[in-house]
């Protein structure tokens, strides 16, 4: 994937995401604290100024054995350094406060969305939007940690220019227009060597984040690879993506090498150009030197202004990056536009007290195999509906149509509210929570007390389960403490509590025994 940028298409995806926290309902109180930060930017740069000045005094007054000027510049200098350390905390605190709350809402916003309109499923089923979870946890925090430090950076920068170019013109127009030539060349020859360092950390971020996902791939399927004797197939997956991320890295690292070959000598002749074309000057008696030192260090101030992306470009590339990744999976979590195109079919649902099929033909969401054609059928409240086939033959696909996960293909399905219906897979699912919210799921605010929870427990001969672990308020990793059929009994007691006007079932007893 090819990224530049100055591609305006890169940045109107940022501010499509970027956007969405300062036009938001806190809208006021996050505008309040950036203006807090940008006043916290003036302050600082003000200070430079004064510093600059100060500088210019005191470097003449020690050039010229002028104690007494001395002194009074040391003084005003220890002064600007009493100011500008809280300022300076204060704005990094203010800055990292900031960040905490954007990424907060950002991240409400987005789990809002994968959740939404079962958005996460029909992500997991997207081949072209890896590891949502890192984009969630890791790619917010940098979007919004490194978009902060960017807009202060340009606007610290913007706000220095502004200050110090009128010093910088006043002592020489030569060294001005020196510096605009350096800084053009400057940002000119790192954009055309660092670009490819985008599309690299672009890369690097992903087989990271395939990298963990091999490792929980082995640490959730643990049982089953020791039962495989699989240790050798395992670590050798996880090998690969380790390489797969390591040749990466070099070739990463090899142009990140490459690039500052050329940014740490243009930062090394920082520190002598201004110098070497303000010397002629003083050796004529034209200037003092504290009017050299005050050239040297407004040099520095305007032309770091002016080389942000040669400074920055490392740091860019890695945003930029993360940019892209945030804004496709932004994209994958809008509606279906496929599945809500009218050009394709799609299978009707409508909202009623029973549960019937019509003429039900139904597909995979890519419309590209027929799993059942034209089926009808219909299950009366009360009593049961039993249907066989051999594995394969789309009996589970059926019952996707019927929860509303898959709609492709034609056909009308009735059926009640989904809040009245409750599905049992094959293998049960366990949350991440205690085994009273197991009982509960998901209406885990449901009072219901200890009493009842016994007498369900009691019917699906799990009575000592909650003496086993702890109480029903015990939170453990279920899916790894209880057998398959200890968790398929765990989801019929969720059954009996729930009381659903239908109750579909998916192979749920596969792992029962006749006593159970």
């Amino acid at each position: 994937m090819r990224t530049n940028v100055f591609d305006p298409h890169l940045w109107k995806r940022f501010w499509q995401i970027a956007r969405l926290y300062w036009f938001a309902d806190e809208k006021r109180s996050a505008r309040l604290v950036l203006a807090l930060l940008l006043l916290l930017l003036f302050a600082f740069t003000a200070l430079n100024v004064v510093l600059n000045f100060v500088g210019r005094d005191f470097m003449t007054a020690l050039a010229e054995k002028d104690l007494p000027a001395f002194n009074k510049t040391l003084l005003l200098y220890l002064g600007a350094f009493v100011v500008a350390t809280p300022v300076s905390v204060f704005y990094s605190f203010v800055r990292k406060h900031l960040g905490i709350n954007w990424r907060l809402w950002l991240t409400g916003h987005f789990l809002g969305r994968y959740f939404e309109n079962r958005a996460y499923y029909r992500v997991n089923d997207d081949k072209s939007i890896d590891n949502p979870d890192q984009r969630i946890s890791q790619d917010i925090s940098s979007f919004t940690v490194t978009s902060l430090g960017f807009l202060s950076i340009l606007f610290f920068s913007f706000v220095q220019l502004i200050s110090f170019i009128g010093i910088l013109w006043s002592i020489s127009v030569t060294l001005v227009l020196i510096l605009l030539a350096y800084a053009a060349v400057g940002t000119v020859v790192t954009v055309f060597f660092g670009k490819r360092l985008i599309n690299l950390n672009f890369l690097q971020l992903r087989k990271e984040a395939d990298l963990r996902y091999g490792l929980v791939h082995v640490r959730d399927n643990a049982e089953s690879i020791a039962f495989f004797r699989g240790e050798e197939r395992e670590k050798g997956q996880v090998r690969q993506r380790i390489m797969a991320a390591i040749e990466n890295l070099r070739f990463l690292i090899g142009w990140e090498r490459n690039l500052e070959f050329f940014t740490k000598g243009y930062e090394y002749v920082i520190l002598i150009l201004p110098i070497v074309v303000m010397a002629p000057m003083y050796f004529a008696d034209e200037i003092k030197f504290g009017v050299v030192t005050q050239a040297e260090s407004a040099f520095i101030q305007v032309l770091s202004a002016l080389s942000v992306i040669v400074t920055q470009f490392e740091q860019l590339s890695n945003f930029v990056a993360g940019i892209t990744r945030l804004e496709t999976f932004s994209t994958a979590l809008e509606p279906d536009a496929k599945a809500m195109s009218a050009e394709k079919p799609r299978i009707e649902s409508e909202e009623e007290p029973r549960l019937a099929l019509e003429h039900v033909t139904l597909m995979t969401p890519d419309y590209r195999q027929t799993l059942v054609r034209d089926v009808s059928l219909e299950a009366p409240a009360g009593k049961g509906l039993l249907i066989v086939g051999p594995s394969g033959v789309g009996k589970s696909s059926l019952l996707r149509a019927i929860a509303g996960l898959w709609d492709a293909g034609v056909g009308r399905i009735a059926r009640p509210d989904l809040n009245a219906m409750l599905f049992l897979p094959q293998r049960p699912y366990m949350v991440l929570g205690s085994l009273r919210e197991q009982l509960l799921y998901p209406q885990v605010d449901k009072e219901i007390g200890d009493a009842e929870l016994m007498t369900v427990l009691k019917r699906v001969n799990l009575t000592d389960l909650p003496e086993r672990v702890g109480g029903f308020d015990a939170v453990l990793d279920w899916g790894q403490l209880l057998s398959l059929g200890e968790q398929q009994r765990l989801a019929f007691a969720r059954l009996l509590l729930a009381k659903p006007a239908y109750a579909i079932l998916d192979e749920a007893t596969s792992a029962l025994d006749g006593p159970n």
